[in-house]
This record gives C-alpha cells, sequence and structure tokens, in this order.
C-alpha cells in the first residue's frame, strides 16, 4: 500500500476534532485538552500528582537483569494499550504525566524506563548525553519487546498496542515496532534513519511529527525516510511543524504551545483510527 504523506504547516485542530473539555487533576479548572495538558505538564507539582498516580511494574529480561515500567489504566478494561518511550532525560514526570493523560483517553498506557531508573535534570544536557550513550541497543530491543508482549497478554488490554516516542524514544518507537509487530507507531522527532528492509518488517500504519528548524532530525533525514516508506510499502502519515526540536514538551526552551496542541489532536485521531476503529 501506497504510503500517505501530508504536509501542512497550518496549525488549527486537527480536521474532524475539536479540543474536548474535561478535568485535568483534581483542582485545575477545565480547559481545552490540550491546554490543560500543557498546563499540568509545565507545572512540577501537578506532573508530581499526575505521575504518582502510576503503578510501578517490572519484568525480568533473559539475562536476569529487572526492569521497571510505569502503569496507568483506564476507567473502563479492556482497552488498547499505549507504550510510551522517554526523551534523552529519562523516565521523567513529564513522560508519566503523558500515560496518566492517555489512559484518561482510556488507553492502558505505559511508560518504559530505557535507563534503569536514572533521570537527568531538566536542561542538564550533559547527563542526558551520557545517559543516552549508554543505553545497549540489544538490551533496550529486547526490554521493549518484552514489554510490548506484556501488553499485548495483559489482563485490562485487549491485545492492540501502539508505540509512541519522543525524540530518543521517538526513534525507539520505531525501533520497537521494527523489533516486534505492534498495531500503530507514533514518532515526534526522532532519528529515522533506517534502511528498507528494516522498514519492511513494520505490521502498523506509522505516523510521524517533524520540525522544520530541527537541526539533528533534518528535514533531509524524514524525507529519505518517507521515500524507503513508500519503497518498502508502508503506511506513513507525516505532518511537519514550522518549529524547531522537542517542540511538544512543554518544560523546554523550544515548546510551541500551538504545534504542540495540534499534534497531540493528531495523534489521538490517529490510535482512534488504528486501535478503536
Amino acid at each position: 500500500m501506497k504510503s500517505l504523506i501530508y504536509k501542512t504547516i497550518t496549525f488549527g485542530p486537527a480536521e474532524g476534532t475539536g479540543y474536548g473539555r474535561r478535568t485535568v487533576l483534581k483542582g485545575l479548572a477545565a480547559a481545552p485538552l490540550a491546554t490543560g495538558l500543557a498546563n499540568v505538564l509545565a507545572d512540577p507539582k501537578l506532573a508530581r500528582a499526575a505521575a504518582d498516580s502510576l503503578d510501578e511494574v517490572s519484568l525480568t529480561l533473559s539475562n536476569g537483569d529487572q526492569v521497571t515500567a510505569s502503569l496507568a489504566r483506564p476507567a473502563e478494561t479492556p482497552a488498547p494499550a499505549v507504550l510510551l518511550i522517554h526523551e534523552w532525560w529519562g523516565l521523567n514526570d513529564q513522560i508519566k504525566t503523558m500515560a496518566a493523560e492517555f489512559a484518561e483517553q482510556g488507553y492502558l498506557a505505559l511508560a518504559v524506563d530505557l535507563y534503569g531508573g536514572e533521570v537527568a535534570e531538566a536542561g542538564d544536557r550533559e547527563t542526558a548525553r551520557s545517559l543516552m550513550q549508554a543505553v545497549d541497543a540489544e538490551v533496550a530491543t529486547e526490554t521493549l519487546t518484552a514489554w510490548t508482549d506484556w501488553l499485548k497478554q495483559h489482563d485490562a488490554s485487549t491485545g492492540q498496542v501502539a508505540t509512541v516516542g519522543w525524540c530518543f524514544g521517538g526513534a525507539w518507537s520505531l525501533n520497537a515496532s521494527i523489533a516486534s509487530p505492534v498495531d500503530a507507531t507514533v514518532i515526534y522527532y526522532g532519528n529515522v534513519d533506517r534502511p528498507v528492509e528494516k522498514l519492511e518488517q513494520l505490521e502498523g500504519p506509522v505516523l510521524g511529527h517533524f520540525a522544520r528548524q530541527d537541526k539533528s532530525i533534518t528535514p533531509e533525514m524524514v524525507e529519505t525516510f518517507a521515500s524507503r516508506m513508500d519503497e518498502a510499502g508502508k503506511d506513513l502519515t507525516l505532518y511537519w511543524y514550522e518549529a524547531d526540536h522537542a517542540f511538544a514538551n512543554p518544560t523546554g526552551a523550544r515548546y510551541d504551545e500551538d504545534d504542540a496542541a495540534q499534534a497531540w489532536e493528531r495523534t489521538l485521531v490517529f490510535l482512534k483510527a488504528q486501535l478503536r476503529e
């Protein structure tokens, strides 16, 4: 099937959707969904409260090492599952809050830790880089495959699984989907430099959010990825934003509220189409 490639620089709500309303946490006034989520993510106390609502779970790898993740359960089960993969900062409160939000949207959400409990402080790029470079690719792949299987078999899951990742996690969202069949893949500005033969292993469609001003995940890389996805016969929905890398992170200097809100709504629309219809 040919790839579906959409390129846009508009910033309104995703087509066919509006910003729903709900209370993000007790004490936070009702606000448009994306705005309310951004408010929580940007406030350390609210993000901490959201993170504390998750359950820590663990499993053991083939080498005997134990790995952990944070699980958020939706109000109604069984439900489709979303596996979340953190940025290079590690599994911090921001990513755990995203898991809590996915659960609010009706998904069984698991935020995976690929750093063995290590987390870089906000803005500490040196530590983040060291943690990222210390990741063993084989161990990370086994970890994500094991968690994917765990979600498929969970008694609160329908067996459907999507992967979602940001930056470092965006690259690993793609890697996880290549390593183990999933129903959908979401990539936020992650490294997508993969050969066609790897992309041929994908089974579900891919949604990508990328920034025109990104100096690391360049438009050239992404366009090559799109061409290779087409050659591999895989489905790709690709959105461009006139923003910079990490535009969806409310705790960072390059956060773009409008782009982040639109990307979030598009992610929800995509996941609903792939996992619920």
